[in-house]
């Protein structure tokens, strides 16, 4: 048996992922935003040392 887990142990897990943490909240959205950006820039970059 396995992977048998509690109740408790799990309740332990969610309390850590729901501690307060002391550095900035940051919307999860500007984030991928901001990744989606980065990726774009550099395949436009990878493109124009092609040309060059």
């Amino acid at each position: 048996m396995a992977n048998i887990s509690s109740p408790q142990s799990q309740a332990g897990i969610m309390s850590f992922y729901d501690a307060p943490s002391k550095g900035p909240k940051v919307n999860p959205r500007i984030i991928m935003a901001l990744v989606i950006v980065f990726v774009a820039v550099v395949l436009i970059a990878d493109h124009f040392a092609y040309l060059h």
